[in-house]
C-alpha cells in the first residue's frame, strides 16, 4: 500500500474541472518534495470543490506514477484557504474566481486595498465602488458571491473532518446552501431523508462524531424508516407487521421498544409512514409503497371493468389467423385470445414452450385486424429485446416507453413524461414478463395507461417475484379479481427440449431427466467443489464455444444461486474473468475495493440510478439521449479514462454511460451472476453451479427460473443430490405485501 505524505503550496493552475462533481487536475509549485517530484511543479488529481489559482492547500494522498502523464499526487483529504500575500490575492482574484473581477479589475482592486482586499470584499464590499469602473450594486454583487464561496469552503471543510468525501460533501453543499453546517449539527439525519446516496449508516456516523443522543428522536425516527426502507430493498417487502419494525429498529438502535414506539406514531402524525389496522394487528409502510400499491389496486380494477360484448367474429378470426400462420392453437390459446378481445385487463401465465409468445403474436393480428394502436413493453432492455424479435414489432422497456424526465433528488424517485395527465397513446398495451415489475414500477406505469385503453400482462407466476418491492403479478392473479388464462399445454416442438421439459417437471416437483442423448440439457457430476469452478472455466473458455459454434462469451452466462463461497458470483466472476479477460498493457485498470475493472469486462447495473445521463450510439452517431439505468442492466466496459477518473460502459441497447470513479459501487463483473439477477434475460447457453448451501436458498423456484433461462443449452455443475433437494424444497419466501387484500376489498366499489 502506498505512503500517505502531506504537500503544501499555492495552486498555480487549474488544468481541468468538472464543476458538477468537484473532480479537478491542478498544479502547485515547490521545491520542497523534490524526494517525491524532481520537478517543482506537482500536479495533483481528486475531488476539491470551488478551487482557484491563488489559494493555498494542505493535501494529503499518494504519489501515483500515471502511464501517460508521468508522476501525479493522488488527493485524499484537503484543507484551503484565501491567499494571504497581495501577489497571491491578486493572482486567485484575475482567476476568474469570483464572478465580476477580471485580469484588469483584479489589479485595481488590490493597488488600492493591498493585502486587506479580500477582507473588504468578505466585510465590506460597498467600498469596492471606490476603485473606477464598479458600480454599487456590482460591488455588492461581489461581495454576496465572495460570502457563498466563503460558505461552500467552510460547509467543505467541516463536513470532510466528519469523513465525507468532497463528492457528497458539493452534493449537501448544493441542497442545503448556507444552512448546510447548522442542519448537519442540528440533524444529520436530514442527509439520509433528502439525498439520494447518503445513508442511515453514514448520517449516524456523522451524529455520534458530533454527539448526538443515541436516543435523540431524530435518530430513532431515521432508524425506523431505515429498517423499513432496507426491508423493501432487500427483501422485497411493501411494508412490515408493527411488531418487526419495532424489534428490528431494536436491534438496528439498541434501544428499548418503549422509547421505540412514540416515535413509529410522531411519524404517522407527520405523515412520513403510513399504518394500517388489520385483524392481524398493525402494518407500517414507507408512503411511498402504500400509495403506490393502493394505486396499483384501484387502477387494475378501473381498467378491468371496462369491458366488450363477445362477437362470433372472434372465431372466424381466430381460424384466420391459424390458416395464415400454417398453426394449431391450443384451447386455452384460443380462450386468451377472445378474453383479450373481450377485457379491460387480461393476465396470461405459463410456462417455458407452452405457447406464450404465439399467443401475443396472435393476439396482436386481431387487434390490428381492427385498427387499434398496440404498444409493446417489458421492464428491462434484454426482455424488450426479446419481445421485439418474438413479435417483429418495436418493444420498449418500461421505462422509456414512460420517459423519464428528470429525478426528483429530495424525494429519491424518478419523474416520468407520461402520467395520468399526458398517458400513453395505445388502444392496446401489452407486457412480457411481468413477474419482475416491482409495485413503485407497475404504480408509475398505470398512471401512464389512460383509461379505456387495453392491458395485457404476460409473465410466468412460477419465476421468481421482482428483485424491487412487492409480489405483483402473484397478487393480481391471486385475487381472482382480474380474467387470468394459464396456458399448460406444452407443445410438440418444445416437447423436444429437454430445457423445457425439466422446467416443466421441476416446477411440478419431479426431478429432471439428466444427460439424454441428443438433448440440450447436460449435467457434470463434480462432488469436489475445487473441480466446479474448473469445470465451469473451461467450459465457459473451450467446450461450450467449440459445441454451439460460436466465439461471443456473452452468449454463455453462468448463473449461481448465491453470492458468497467457492462457487458464489464474486469469486467466480474473478476467476472467469481472469481467464476471458486478462490483465493486458493495452488494457486500463480500475482497482474498487476487491473488484478489478477492466477495458472489455463484461458488467451490471446493480441498482437503478434514475439521475445517470446516456447516449444512444449508431452508425458512428449519438443519435438520443435520456436519464436513466437500471438494476439488471448489462455492458461492456468500452473505455477506462484514470486521468479523468470515469468508466464509460456500452449498454446492451447501445447506451453510452460515463460512470465517474466515485460511482462504480453501482456496477459488478457479470460473467457470473445471481439467478435472481437473470430475469427477463435469455442467453444462448447457461451454466449453473449446483453443491452446496443453505435450503433457504436452494429453492424449487430458483432452479426452474435458472432453467428457464436457457435458450440453446443448460448445463449444470455440481451434485446430483443438491438438484433433488431443491426440487423437493418448494420453499417460498413470502414478502409482506398487501395487494392481494387491497384488490379484494375494492372490487366490489369499482
Amino acid at each position: 500500500m502506498a505512503n500517505i505524505i502531506e504537500i503544501e503550496g499555492t495552486v498555480e493552475n487549474i488544468i481541468y474541472k468538472n464543476e458538477e462533481n468537484g473532480y479537478i487536475v491542478f498544479s502547485i509549485n515547490s521545491e520542497k518534495y523534490g524526494e517525491y517530484f524532481p520537478d517543482s511543479e506537482i500536479v495533483c488529481v481528486g475531488y476539491v470543490a470551488n478551487l482557484n489559482a491563488g489559494e493555498e492547500v494542505i493535501l494529503t494522498g499518494t504519489v501515483t506514477n500515471h502511464s501517460s502523464y508521468g508522476k501525479q499526487f493522488k488527493i485524499e483529504t484537503y484543507e484551503k484557504s484565501i491567499p494571504k500575500t497581495e501577489k497571491g490575492i491578486e493572482k486567485y482574484l484575475a482567476s476568474g474566481a469570483i464572478k465580476g473581477i477580471g485580469k484588469a479589475t483584479a489589479e485595481r482592486i488590490v493597488s488600492k486595498f493591498g493585502e486587506e482586499a479580500l477582507d473588504i470584499i468578505e466585510r465590506y464590499p460597498e467600498r469596492l465602488s471606490e476603485i473606477k469602473g464598479i458600480s454599487m450594486k456590482k460591488a455588492l454583487d461581489i461581495g454576496k458571491i465572495f460570502a457563498e464561496q466563503e460558505g461552500l469552503r467552510k460547509a467543505m471543510i467541516y463536513l470532510q473532518g466528519y469523513g465525507i468525501s468532497a463528492v457528497f460533501a458539493m452534493k449537501i453543499y448544493k441542497h442545503f446552501k448556507e444552512n448546510t453546517i447548522k442542519i448537519v449539527e442540528e440533524n444529520p439525519y436530514r442527509l439520509a431523508d433528502e439525498l439520494f446516496g447518503v445513508g442511515f449508516k453514514i448520517a449516524d456516523e456523522i451524529a455520534e462524531k458530533i454527539g448526538i443522543d443515541k436516543d435523540s428522536e431524530y435518530r430513532i425516527k431515521a432508524g425506523i424508516k431505515y429498517v423499513l426502507n432496507q426491508s423493501a430493498i432487500n427483501f422485497g417487502n411493501v411494508y412490515l407487521p408493527e411488531d418487526v419494525l419495532l424489534e428490528e429498529t431494536n436491534q438496528l438502535l439498541n434501544l428499548d421498544r418503549n422509547i421505540l414506539k412514540p416515535n413509529l406514531s410522531n411519524l404517522q402524525l407527520e405523515r412520513q409512514i403510513c399504518v394500517e389496522k388489520t385483524e392481524n394487528g398493525n402494518i407500517v409502510f414507507l408512503n411511498a409503497y402504500y400509495y403506490a400499491e393502493s394505486y396499483v389496486a384501484k387502477k387494475i380494477l378501473e381498467l378491468a371493468k371496462n369491458k366488450e360484448e363477445y362477437s362470433k367474429s372472434y372465431d372466424l378470426w381466430i381460424k384466420n389467423i391459424e390458416k395464415e400462420g400454417n398453426i394449431e392453437l391450443a384451447k386455452n390459446q384460443k380462450e386468451a385470445i377472445k378474453e383479450a378481445m373481450i377485457n379491460g385487463v387480461l393476465v396470461i401465465t405459463g410456462g417455458p414452450g407452452t405457447g406464450k409468445t404465439t399467443t401475443i403474436n396472435s393476439i396482436i393480428s386481431m387487434f390490428k385486424n381492427q385498427g387499434y394502436e398496440i404498444e409493446l413493453c417489458a421492464p428491462t432492455g434484454r426482455a424488450a429485446k426479446k419481445m421485439t424479435e418474438a413479435t417483429g414489432i418495436d418493444a420498449q422497456t418500461i421505462h422509456r416507453l414512460l420517459g423519464i424526465s428528470h429525478f426528483e433528488e429530495n424525494r429519491k424517485r424518478q419523474s416520468f413524461e407520461k402520467d395520468e395527465e399526458m398517458p400513453i397513446e395505445a388502444d392496446v398495451i401489452i407486457v412480457d414478463e411481468c413477474s419482475m415489475i416491482d409495485v413503485l414500477l407497475m404504480s408509475s406505469f398505470l398512471k401512464a395507461v389512460a383509461n379505456g385503453t387495453r392491458l395485457i400482462l404476460v409473465g410466468d407466476i412460477d419465476q421468481l417475484p421482482s428483485v424491487g418491492a412487492g409480489n405483483v403479478l402473484k397478487d393480481i392473479i391471486n385475487s381472482n379479481c382480474v380474467k387470468v388464462v394459464r396456458l399448460n399445454e406444452i407443445f410438440r416442438q418444445a416437447k423436444e427440449s429437454a430445457i423445457v421439459t425439466n422446467a416443466h417437471k421441476i416446477n411440478k416437483g419431479e426431478y429432471p431427466v439428466l444427460n439424454e442423448p441428443n438433448k440440450d440439457f447436460f449435467f457434470l457430476n463434480r462432488p469436489n467443489i475445487d473441480d466446479v469452478s474448473k469445470t465451469i472455466v473451461e467450459l465457459v473458455t473451450k467446450r461450450l464455444p467449440k459445441f454451439l459454434k460460436i466465439d461471443d462469451f456473452k452468449a454463455i452466462q453462468v448463473l449461481c444461486p448465491m453470492k458468497k463461497s467457492q462457487i458464489g458470483v464474486e469469486n467466480l466472476n474473478n476467476v472467469l474473468q481472469e481467464v476471458i479477460n486478462p490483465p493486458s498493457v493495452e488494457k486500463e485498470e480500475k482497482i474498487v475495493g476487491k473488484t478489478i475493472f477492466r477495458e472489455g469486462d463484461k458488467v451490471m447495473q446493480i441498482k437503478n440510478n434514475y439521475s445517470i445521463s446516456w447516449r444512444i450510439l449508431k452508425n458512428n452517431q449519438f443519435i438520443e439521449e435520456g436519464l436513466g439505468i437500471f438494476n439488471g442492466d448489462e455492458g461492456i466496459i468500452n473505455r477506462i479514462d484514470i486521468a479523468n477518473e470515469y468508466i464509460e460502459v456500452i449498454f446492451d441497447d447501445c447506451k453510452y454511460i460515463k460512470y465517474d470513479f466515485n460511482q462504480l459501487d453501482e456496477l459488478v463483473l457479470s460473467y457470473a451472476i445471481t439467478i435472481h439477477k437473470s430475469q427477463g434475460s435469455e442467453y444462448k447457453a447457461i451454466i449453473m453451479p449446483i453443491h452446496s448451501g443453505t435450503p433457504m436458498l436452494l429453492t424449487r423456484n430458483l432452479l426452474y427460473t435458472g432453467v428457464t433461462r436457457a435458450k440453446d443449452l443448460a448445463v449444470i455443475v455440481g451434485i446430483e443430490d443438491t438438484i433433488k433437494k431443491m426440487v423437493n424444497n418448494n420453499r417460498e419466501v413470502n414478502r409482506y405485501t398487501y395487494l392481494k387484500n387491497r384488490i379484494e376489498s375494492l372490487s366490489s366499489f369499482i
